[in-house]
């Protein structure tokens, strides 16, 4: 039986998640859901995100990354990559467990899965495919560097903050350009694509992001963040 991760004795604080998570190795699993490890952060979220929109059965398992968890063997036994978040889903026709690791791939798995949020012509597909490895390639990476170095690093460094803020300004002027001409990243319609971006720009002032001059992003951030499955995906971690 594939070995699953059990999280116990999570506290919460009034504003700031706080968790203690003792992993244990157990031998059974829930066969009716599928199992999520994961942490409030724009990737986790992502998958949060899809599980909600989907309407699919799931364990969310924490995985404080804070205090280290997932260089924990229990964990890193089925996360080859060490992070967050891992899906193992024993639903499978075949009677063996799945497990998906990265993001963007999760989110692939869960939409075949579902049938759900990627359009089945070609040509839409991978519309939103590419908006995907965008996020993948360009958006994750550099919002985190960014981030990294405007409120994590111990030192100022003005070449990093300049050089990471300058291309999360382009990818903002990239997302406003193409929401000029349609409602959702891909095409009118809603995907993966969103769900993909929405996490990492929630927080886009925190890099110096000045609202009024992506209105186009602006109006797509509000008209995603108004779904329900958004709402209850981003606030899991603290229901």
């Amino acid at each position: 039986m594939f070995p699953m991760l059990r999280s116990k004795n999570i506290r919460f604080s009034s504003k700031i998640l706080k968790y203690k998570i003792d992993l244990q190795i157990n031998h059974t699993i829930d066969t009716d859901m599928m199992q999520l490890y994961s942490w409030p952060t724009p990737n986790g979220h992502k998958v949060h995100i899809m599980l909600e929109e989907c309407n699919l059965h799931y364990r969310l398992h924490p995985i404080n990354i804070r205090e280290g968890d997932q260089s924990r063997p229990e964990f890193s036994s089925f996360a080859p990559n060490q992070k967050i978040p891992v899906l193992v889903d024993d639903c499978d026709t075949n009677g063996q467990p799945i497990t998906v690791f990265e993001s963007g791939a999760i989110l692939l798995y869960l939409s075949e899965k579902s049938g759900r949020l990627l359009p089945t012509d070609l040509r839409g597909r991978y519309e939103a495919i590419q908006w995907l490895m965008f996020q993948m390639s360009a958006v994750g990476p550099m919002f985190g560097q960014s981030n990294h170095f405007r409120h994590v690093c111990a030192e100022s460094i003005p070449y990093a903050i300049e050089r990471f803020g300058t291309e999360v300004r382009r990818i903002h002027r990239v997302l406003d350009h193409v929401l000029s001409s349609r409602v959702y990243l891909a095409s009118d319609e809603y995907s993966i694509a969103d769900i993909a971006v929405y996490p990492w720009l929630v927080s886009s002032g925190k890099h110096g992001i000045d609202w009024k001059d992506y209105p186009n992003v602006r109006r797509w951030r509000e008209v995603v963040g108004q779904r329900p499955a958004v709402q209850k995906g981003m606030s899991v971690f603290s229901s």
